[in-house]
Formats: C-alpha cells, structure tokens, sequence
C-alpha cells in the first residue's frame, strides 16, 4: 500500500514540477500577459456595444464576447487582430491550466479552472471567427440552459448556475471595493489603474448580477428560451428605471475594466 501510495505522489509531485516549469517558460508568461492584453480589447469591445444598447443604436449586434469578435471581424484588420487575441486566449488558458496543478488552496484551484474554461471557450471562439466562421453566445446560452433543463432535477440545477453567477458577480464587486485585484499584480500599477480596476470590477459584477437573475427566472418559470447570457442581461436593464442612464454606466465601467486589462498585461503575477 505504502509503495502505491508513494507511486501516486511521485505521480502528483512530477505533474506539478511539469506545470511549474510550463508556467514559468517565457513563451507562456509573455504569452499570458498577451492574453490579459486580449481580454482588453475585449472588454472595450464589450463597451462599445453596451452604450449602443443604451443609446438604441445596437441593431442586431449582440453586446457579448461573440457579438464583440464579430464586430472585430468586420474590420479590415479585424482577421489579423483575431488570430492575435486567439494566440493570446490559448496561452493564458495555458498558463490558468499550469496553476491549476501548481495551487495549494481550494479556493485558488477553483479560480484557475474557472478561469480555464473561461479562456478555453474565448481561443475556441476567437478561432472560429478568425478562420471566417461564425458563432452566437446567444444561442449557446439557449443550448445549454435547454440541457440543463432536461436533465434530472434540471430545474434545480438552472436555478444553482443562477445562484453560482451571483456569487461571482458578488464577489467581482467585493474585488473590486477593496482592491483585491491589486493582490495579481507584482508591483503597483499606479492610480489610474486602480481606478479603472475598481470600476471595472465593480461594473463587472453589476452585468453578471443580471445574467445570474436571468437564469433563476428562467428556472422558476422553466423557461430556457428565457436565458440569453451576457446580451440578454443588458437588454433586460433596459426595462429598469433609468435603464439606458445604467447601461451607459455599465458600458463606462466595462471600458474601465478594459483599460485595467492592459495595466495587468504589464504587471500581473506571472
């Protein structure tokens, strides 16, 4: 038994060497800074199309992670930026997966695979529209709240995915409030940074608080349709009191979290 399980720790202890060394190849860490670098045009991307939702001048673009890609490709130097910010994706997916392995904490190995997944399906888009494809966050929300509903207990699981979003947009603004962000960085940004990096959060937090809500309702009234991901959620702020006045704020701080993105490409923890 012992040799088993000595056998098994080796096995643990090599994985983790090999993720260690990964994560620390320049190729990586440049290649995860690129990646923080994408996920800043993203974001400003993202705004652009939240303040067209805001001012009634959206059409049917969709002011998600697919809607801002598309938005890229239709630009003359749209393909070639692409295949950059895909580059970027696949390295920071990477170097999440090298943490991964890497991390002690629960909490931070939840974070890395979180965030995995998270890089993983932005390569796999920004691929697909760099190589002239096309794909819908939208209905990729429809399709999977659809799975999700006709499973056992699908209602329940519907309603848990919206609860899980509202705790990640909770705790994007407790992040953002107490400059938590600074703790992934090697060194102060400056003050412009933690400006952005507050509202960015904090706005952040904001849009998935409506995605989280849309999911819910979607659970009680058992409806997947009703589920629309990112997109979805800020049409629904229209309906708000002040709904546009909130929207062009959100778009503000979705900007702002941009901005930051290029401050924690140059300084982020590596």
């Amino acid at each position: 038994m012992n040799s088993i399980g000595g056998r098994g720790g080796g096995m643990t202890g090599s994985a983790k060497r090999a993720a260690s060394k990964t994560g620390d190849n320049p190729v990586v860490e440049w290649g995860a800074r690129l990646g923080y670098g994408a996920n800043g045009v993203l974001h400003l991307l993202l705004a652009f199309l939240t303040a067209q939702i805001a001012l009634g001048g959206g059409g049917d673009k969709q002011a998600s992670q697919s809607g801002a890609l598309a938005t890229l490709a239709g630009e003359t130097l749209g393909q070639v930026l692409l295949w950059v910010l895909a580059a970027g994706f696949t390295l920071l997916a990477v170097w999440q997966l090298t943490e991964l392995f890497v991390r002690h904490e629960v909490f931070d190995k939840a974070k890395a695979g979180g965030k995995l997944v998270l890089y993983a399906a932005l390569t796999w888009t920004s691929f697909t529209f760099a190589s002239g494809g096309r794909t819908s966050s939208n209905k990729q929300s429809k399709d999977f709240t659809a799975t999700l509903m006709d499973a056992p207990g699908g209602q329940l699981l519907v309603g848990l995915v919206g609860v899980a979003i509202l705790g990640i947009a909770g705790y994007h603004v407790y992040k953002g409030w107490k400059r938590k962000f600074l703790d992934d960085l090697q060194e102060h940004p400056g003050q412009w940074a933690v400006v952005a990096g507050r509202v960015g959060y904090i706005a952040k937090g904001i849009a998935l608080v409506a995605v989280g809500v849309l999911f819910i309702t979607a659970a009680i009234e058992q409806r997947a349709g009703k589920v629309t991901g990112l997109d979805g959620a800020l049409h629904s702020m229209l309906d708000l009191p002040a709904g546009p006045v909130i929207l062009v704020g959100v778009a503000l701080g979705l900007a702002a979290y941009g901005a930051y993105s290029f401050a924690r490409a140059r300084y982020a923890r590596v």
